[in-house]
């Protein structure tokens, strides 16, 4: 292999994220075609990775660094969608061997072993890190469930965005109707069968608040009994060791029963926080702080004797 000239040595510190360039920016920094190839063979110190895409090191890609490509190849205004875009927003599943990339309809490119290119006129707003534009969880979502065909994996897909709080049920379909009707039927018909999940949305959005509070994880959805082992209430998420409960999935409705019954776990000794379900995301802060002086209050006070049934790890 030639030395090294004076315009490849500074492209090997251009400050490319990821490590992960395309032949037009070598080529503006100095780097000629014949040397692009020549550093690009089997052995050398960079990898062609996709066309007029170049990755400037060796070994195997990670993650970020084929989400990076594969955007610098669909072009300018291309959104990462289905699992990639799902695990930029915190939920975590398998990868596909190629990402899903949404490009606009005029765009001239075509899919790769490594990217699957999708051409729409409806791009989403992305959230964009570190300059990678991923597509908003519900767009995601629906994206990969119109090529899901196992009934309990797609379940669990449209289930989790709105377990973590992410999106709602109605955003799911909405994006569902609003998008392409190709493989659309079984996603109907599950959301269908899915219902509301309002309290699968609501305990999602509980979940992504107490990420913001410095108390441990708590169980959830339990039933309260007093020391004969009476049932006395229900509560939405519970920390046993302080006996502290929050409820917020009643939505003030006295119908709801057991519940609502509020009054006789006060009297039982439980600290109880109450929040209507309309305040999870607009009082995030006032909440936090009312759940964190509440712990501290309830590990103040001798533990009165109460326990709960049916207690649910705050676990997916």
């Amino acid at each position: 292999m030639a030395r090294m000239t004076s315009a490849e040595l500074a492209a090997l510190t251009m400050p490319e994220p990821d490590g992960i360039t395309t032949t037009a920016r070598l080529r503006e920094a100095g780097v000629n075609s014949h040397a692009i190839a020549s550093r690009c063979r089997p052995g050398g110190p960079w990898q062609r990775l996709l066309p007029g895409v170049i990755g400037l090191g060796e070994g195997r890609l990670t993650r970020r660094q084929m989400q990076r490509a594969a955007t610098l190849y669909a072009g300018q205004g291309s959104v990462v969608s289905g699992a990639d875009a799902l695990d930029a927003h915190g939920i975590h599943l398998p990868p596909p061997d190629r990402l899903h990339i949404l490009v606009p309809p005029h765009r001239r490119v075509h899919s790769q072993e490594l990217v699957h290119l999708e051409r729409t006129s409806r791009l989403p707003e992305p959230l964009v890190d570190g300059g990678v534009a991923f597509a908003p969880p519900a767009r995601a979502t629906i994206d990969i469930a119109r090529r899901e065909t196992e009934p309990e994996r797609l379940r669990r897909l449209l289930a989790l965005p709105v377990y973590f709080g992410l999106c709602s049920p109605d955003d799911l379909r909405a994006e569902l109707e609003a998008g392409n009707q190709r493989g659309s039927a079984s996603v109907r018909e599950m959301l269908r069968s899915l219902g509301s999940m309002g309290e699968t949305y609501l305990q999602g959005l509980a979940r992504e608040l107490l990420e913001m509070v410095p108390l441990p994880p708590p169980v959830w959805n339990v039933t309260i009994c007093d020391a004969l082992g009476r049932p006395i209430g229900m509560v939405d998420a519970w920390w046993d060791e302080v006996a502290l409960g929050w409820q917020f999935g009643a939505g003030g409705k006295e119908n709801r029963g057991p519940k609502m019954n509020h009054l006789a776990l006060a009297a039982a000794g439980v600290v109880l926080v109450r929040t209507p379900p309309d305040q999870l995301r607009r009082q995030v802060r006032r909440i936090a702080l009312e759940l964190t002086s509440a712990f501290a209050n309830a590990a103040k006070r001798r533990r009165p004797r109460v326990r709960a049934l049916g207690s649910v790890p705050a676990t997916v």
